[in-house]
């Protein structure tokens, strides 16, 4: 039997899963980890907790199913995008707090620029719109602020990262400080038309080159892990941002195809082949998860709270005690009875791009239950989720395509069969759920497993994608649009306040 080992470095846990060949999954390991808010629209994680957990759950992985590392072909890695890492080359010692892809802290950065009118060169050179999301104004922000850094950096003393980053410097020893080509996209520092940091950009946020790490395709050598880890010095053969990586493990490998990921946030991404195709409609645009060549692209559209608003129902209203209750009891309603819920905890993504914004309840009346906005909270999903697809919808006419046809769905919150009903109800297209829902994992793990044989090609990848389920849409398109409607006048409420 031949195995690859995905590590899955996410925003609220590490998880470590084992695949055979047909990319089942044999086994899987999961530990969450602190969540640190030292102040509203700030959110931290302490990198040792991040290189920890990941670490256990891939020996936990291993004990689980029966395997030494040496039956393991390869590891790939994917990883929360964005999260922005600072650490001393010679100790390993962060510099600081990670500064989580979720965190504003900033947004007066982004405000800066965008009023010095550097809008359209970053978009032009990163596909990326100024926004606190990236990961270039989080960098910027811990070399002015932390005592000491920026003076390091400019001696050539410290590296930057994204998760990925730090988890195979610690994985190789210190021996490798690389990326790939999807994580430097998302850092509005990397050209992605040249495949290069760029030094206008740099220059831009003052950042020295001596902190980049050196990218790579996403299939590729990134190192051999130490022996002492897991007991063999494992290839680390496949890298990729957590969406891009679904998209791969989605086998959406040509020009239309589209998946959306259902985890913390929302993320849903079209292939757009090798066209970079600039966005009208509040999109961004990103490079895809690829093998050595032609760079290839993708639109994006990121939805800030997803599955999260489940667990606000779980931690801040005290609604469920677990998560897997939100189903039945926004299913003891028959609707949400008018209430809109729009989850701007930490502002609005795309297509709205309103970083001030903040959540809300409308059309509350006597006769609302926590039951209506629970079924509220879920819909919210389904709804932001159907604004991007609208916006993504239009774009792609705009450049001569046609609309997305079927949305393949994977994250945690697809299992949920309510909201993705609702889903398939609001676009008017079939949603499909792939037997393997692990989709982000398992693009790394085929990116893994192309660098080192395992696979002969995109073409066997594809065959082995299956549908576990279908959703058809049952609401009529007139109905579909009063609801959206709905959303967006409550949308703008919210901007309004």
């Amino acid at each position: 039997m031949t195995y690859l080992l995905a590590l899955d470095q996410g925003t609220s846990s590490s998880r470590s899963i084992v695949f055979d060949r047909q990319g089942h999954v044999v086994t899987m390991a999961q530990r969450e980890f602190r969540q640190i808010y030292p102040q509203p629209g700030w959110v931290e994680h302490d990198p040792r907790d991040l290189w920890q957990t990941q670490l256990e759950t891939a020996r936990d992985a291993l004990k689980q199913a029966g395997l030494r590392a040496n039956q393991i072909e390869a590891v790939g890695i994917t990883n929360q995008r964005e999260t922005t890492l600072v650490w001393n080359r010679k100790t390993g010692e962060p510099m600081c707090n990670a500064i989580v892809w979720q965190d504003r802290r900033a947004e007066s950065t982004c405000a800066a620029l965008r009023d010095g009118g550097k809008s359209d060169t970053v978009l032009q050179k990163t596909g990326l719109r100024i926004d606190a999301y990236f990961s270039g104004t989080k960098l910027k922000w811990i070399l002015d602020n932390v005592p000491g850094a920026r003076a390091q950096a400019e001696r050539g003393e410290l590296a930057f990262g994204t998760v990925d980053s730090w988890l195979m410097w610690q994985l190789t020893g210190g021996e490798r400080h690389v990326t790939d080509v999807s994580n430097a996209s998302r850092t509005m520092l990397f050209n992605v038309h040249t495949q290069a940091w760029d030094d206008d950009l740099l220059a831009l946020l003052d950042v020295p080159k001596s902190l980049m790490p050196e990218v790579l395709p996403s299939s590729a050598h990134f190192g051999r892990m130490k022996p002492e880890w897991l007991g063999a010095p494992l290839e680390i053969g496949g890298v990729a941002g957590d969406q891009q990586s679904a998209l791969f493990g989605q086998a959406c490998f040509t020009a239309g195809m589209a998946k959306n990921t259902y985890g913390t946030g929302c993320f849903l991404l079209m292939h757009t082949g090798e066209r970079f195709q600039v966005s009208e409609n509040g999109l961004i645009t990103t490079a895809t998860a690829q093998p050595a060549g032609a760079p290839q692209y993708a639109l994006e559209g990121s939805v800030f709270i997803g599955g999260a608003v489940v667990q606000w129902l779980r931690d801040g209203l005290h609604a469920i005690k677990s998560s897997s209750e939100v189903q039945a009891l926004a299913e003891s309603v028959p609707d949400a009875g008018g209430v809109v819920l729009v989850p701007a905890f930490t502002g609005l993504g795309a297509p709205y791009w309103q970083p001030e914004s903040r959540g809300s309840i409308t059309g509350l009346t006597r006769g609302s239950t926590l039951a209506h906005i629970a079924r509220a909270a879920l819909e919210s999903i389904a709804f932001q989720s159907a604004a991007l697809l609208d916006a993504m919808a239009r774009d792609a006419v705009a450049a001569g395509g046609v609309p997305v046809s079927e949305l393949r769905v994977d994250g945690g919150a697809c299992s949920n069969d309510l909201l993705m009903q609702i889903q398939a109800d609001l676009l008017g297209i079939p949603v499909v759920r792939p037997e393997v829902i692990e989709t982000t994992a398992l693009g790394a793990a085929y990116l893994a497993g192309l660098h080192s044989g395992v696979y002969g090609g995109l073409d066997e990848l594809t065959q082995q994608w299956r549908a576990e389920r279908t959703f058809h849409p049952t609401l009529s398109r007139e109905r579909a649009a009063e609801k959206m409607a709905q959303w967006e006048h409550a949308v703008r409420q919210t901007v309004a306040s």
